[in-house]
């Protein structure tokens, strides 16, 4: 016996985009449809509600819903048999059938790609809506891609949903068109987009807060040479790279402080508005992972749960954390898109991950807002290229087909093996040894602009930021930040006052490094951009975009000492 039909009359209320996005798909004729949304926007109460109305009227027999993880499918069966619908997520490629206890099941993307012909049987026994969760993941390899599309091309309709519809590859994503732009590149195209910024605005989403912190590193070569970096300091790919997996290091200096900062934010937020707030440090692979959760019970008393894919019951842990009240969970790959705990507060960005949709996947697990004021922290390696991906974090992105690939050297690759492996990498390990490290917070990021002079780890400039209260709207955010850049600034600016006036003496020509005359530069830039934001109210990521507009180039992150002096005298005329 079939179960019953939903009933739309008792599912919950939907959120403004939501309403906008439905009205749009059910005035459409065709099979397809693309919602692209922020993470935390609700995807998945947009996807059922399309599913109970087509169940409902009658459209479609059954529904499938196919998704990344195999953790994934019982957080849809949960959240679809609370609204009625009925989905197995026990299904195997064996059972050939779906029960009819069910209005249909939930796979993922590896189960589909191993015997589509299954899944294109069930499609084609019964009218079907299918929708596919994290749309993406479908261009991951061609077995995957091509197992989608024999699968379900005879699918009555098709939703695709994603926040991140962009990859770095030129997989063509099943069922996503592109249009081809004048310069004759091909761009997926979404029917329904809802940015974080529209989500920001809409308060569906939390303020998330960058913390970046730079600091000294040391490391030996595999030709035995010692090397030392500064952190966010202008060098070549490769001394980026190695600068930052030895601040990575477990064993250093940098690791510890920042998660002892880390910790210290956590306990800010429970103590002052989030009392549940948990934290998640994103580790490259299972050794280092360990070693992580060992500092964070040394630094805050308490065990932290560990989450490895290959480990037995990691799903069930991941339910439990999301549950309790625990304070940390260390995880390699197990935390991914989709996965929903919103009470994540605070994270440590501690892989040397680079790619956008890696990036923008892993800061999606801690924008989900529950209530109003409630705000996010980030803490992450002060690395040019990871600060330009939190100053654009508001970008919309789109799958771009046969663009030119540019390899950033920061092995994406090695790291990509590291973690389908989940084991150290001895590749990585051979081309060098990790002496020491120490850090320092090198500024706040919020909203596409930079705050903070610097300050030293475990000093009151420091606490100054760590301590931001929890609850804040995103203007009191800016607010906030403004006025400790200002008591940091006057604070120097009193130091340096009271310090004894040296005898005069001949002046010297004071010749700065290019790392120094850029953070100049960069700070002078921000000053001028507070003091604009002062007279016009305009907000300080529109004015740092607008300079971009008039002068090109990336963000001020990633901006070279030219580019940087070209916007100062620009804004000074503005």
């Amino acid at each position: 016996m079939s179960p019953p039909l939903p009933n739309l009359e008792t599912f919950p209320p939907l959120r403004a985009w939501q309403r906008k996005a439905l009205v749009t798909y059910l005035r459409r004729s065709g099979p397809d449809f693309m919602a692209v949304a922020t993470p935390g926007a609700g995807k998945t109460t947009f996807a059922l509600r399309i599913a109970a109305e087509l169940l409902a009227h009658g459209t479609v027999e059954a529904v499938t819903v196919v998704c990344p993880t195999e953790h994934l499918k019982s957080q849809w069966a949960n959240a679809a048999a609370r609204v009625g619908i009925q989905l197995d997520p026990m299904f195997r490629n064996s059972d050939v059938h779906s029960s009819r206890d069910f209005h249909g099941a939930v796979l993922t993307y590896a189960q589909v790609g191993m015997a589509p012909q299954v899944h294109r049987r069930r499609t084609m026994t019964r009218s079907t809506f299918v929708i596919l969760d994290e749309i993406h993941h479908a261009g991951d390899s061609r077995t995957w891609g091509d197992g989608v599309k024999s699968a379900f091309e005879e699918a009555d309709r098709r939703l695709m949903l994603t926040g991140t519809p962009f990859r770095s590859d030129d997989n063509p994503i099943p069922f996503v068109s592109y249009e081809r732009g004048d310069d004759g590149l091909q761009r997926s195209r979404a029917d329904s987009i809802y940015g974080y910024s529209e989500a920001l605005r809409d308060g569906v989403v939390r303020p998330v807060l960058f913390m970046a912190y730079s600091g000294e590193t040391r490391w030996r070569t595999n030709a035995g040479d010692e090397l030392a970096a500064r952190l966010g300091e202008p060098m070549t790919k490769d001394l980026v790279a190695q600068a930052w997996r030895t601040a990575l290091d477990h064993r250093g200096d940098w690791m510890p402080q920042v998660m002892r900062a880390a910790d210290a934010r956590l306990s800010r937020l429970r103590a002052h508005g989030i009392t549940d707030a948990g934290g998640l440090v994103i580790a490259s692979d299972q050794q280092t992972a360990r070693a992580y959760a060992k500092l964070l019970h040394d630094i805050s008393g308490e065990p932290a749960v560990v989450v490895l894919s290959d480990d037995e019951g990691a799903s069930g842990r991941i339910a439990s954390f999301a549950a309790s009240e625990q304070r940390w969970m260390v995880a390699v790959r197990m935390v991914s898109e989709g996965v929903d705990i919103p009470r994540l507060a605070v994270g440590v960005y501690a892989t040397s991950a680079s790619t956008p949709l890696y990036f923008a996947q892993a800061i999606g697990r801690f924008v989900r807002s529950r209530r109003p004021g409630e705000t996010a922290t980030v803490f992450l390696p002060s690395v040019p290229h990871l600060l330009g991906l939190a100053s654009e974090m508001e970008a919309q992105r789109d799958h771009v087909l046969g663009a030119p690939k540019q390899k950033d050297g920061l092995d994406d690759d090695l790291l990509d093996r590291a973690q389908r492996e989940e084991d150290a990498s001895g590749e990585l390990e051979k081309q060098f040894e990790a002496l020491g490290a120490s850090a320092e917070l090198d500024q706040v990021i919020y909203d596409g602009t930079s705050f903070g002079t610097g300050a030293g780890s475990g000093t009151v400039e420091e606490e100054a930021y760590l301590g931001l209260p929890g609850l804040l709207t995103p203007d009191e955010v800016t607010m906030l930040l403004n006025r400790r850049q200002t008591e940091q600034l006057a604070a120097q600016k009193r130091q340096k006052a009271a310090e004894p006036v040296p005898e005069p003496r001949k002046p010297e020509v004071v010749v700065l490094s290019a790392g120094e005359r850029r953070n100049s530069l960069r700070r002078q830039l921000n000053t001028l951009v507070a003091a604009h934001h002062h007279r016009t109210n305009l907000p300080h990521g529109k004015i740092h975009a607008e300079l971009r507009r008039l002068c090109g180039g990336p963000p001020s992150a990633q901006a070279t000492i030219e580019q940087l002096e070209e916007r100062i005298a620009t804004i000074q005329t503005l």
